[in-house]
């Protein structure tokens, strides 16, 4: 790792981008999810990070991407995914109050729908507990307060969408916060046990995908 205080600028303006940049998207503009996700927000997400990485002098190892404990992460995240597949499943309960799988289905499709699980996972993961996370956990020194700082700057970013394009109440926004900080929570947890980022993202996969089938 290079130099305590570079790292700590590095991680305080990307979380501070993050929250600005997609904070006012999200406040200014609706495009299709499709687009959103598969190229936008990699673009936004992730350009950013590459770029630090070539001023840390860092590799794609240091973010979590490596086929190191790659089965150990899959394990890992098979088991923790069935309890947030149901967890997401109640987030739209609280999004919609309904339950409506049928429609879904016959708009965009499983795979499509998969597709665009994977795509957010890997520019959301990538970002904070690939990125944030692993760094504060290098910094603090501490797995626990590391994992529950990034999940509340997690849940941060979450918040413009709860207002301003899903128009939530203020009970539904703040049980959709919780429950997505729960995740947040979850995810940094099979990222320290794995030190693979994959680990966080098939997990946010199996979270993403009953998110975009049940509404």
């Amino acid at each position: 790792m290079p130099k305590k205080e570079l790292v700590v600028k590095n991680v305080t303006i990307f979380a501070a981008y993050i929250l600005i940049v997609w904070g006012f998207y999200r406040i200014l503009f609706k495009l299709p999810d499709n687009f959103e996700e598969v190229a936008l927000k990699p673009i936004i997400w992730l350009i950013p990070i590459f770029f630090i990485l070539k001023k840390e002098g860092l590799g794609l190892s240091s973010l979590g991407i490596t086929l190191k404990n790659l089965f150990p992460a899959i394990y890992l995240s098979l088991g923790l995914g069935a309890i947030f597949a149901i967890e997401a499943v109640l987030l739209n309960f609280v999004k919609y109050n309904s339950f409506n799988f049928g429609a879904s289905i016959g708009q965009s499709g499983l795979f499509l729908s998969l597709g665009i699980s994977f795509a957010t996972a890997v520019s959301e993961e990538v970002s904070f507990r690939g990125y944030i996370f692993n760094r504060l956990w290098w910094i603090l020194k501490n797995e626990w307060a590391a994992n529950l700082l990034t999940s509340f700057v997690w849940a941060l970013v979450h918040i413009p969408v709860t207002i301003f394009v899903w128009k939530l109440s203020l009970s539904a926004a703040a049980v959709y916060l919780f429950l997505t900080t729960l995740f947040g929570i979850g995810s940094a947890f099979v990222f320290a046990r794995t030190k693979n980022v994959f680990s966080s993202i098939f997990l946010h996969v199996l979270w993403e995908w009953p998110i975009i089938l049940f509404r």
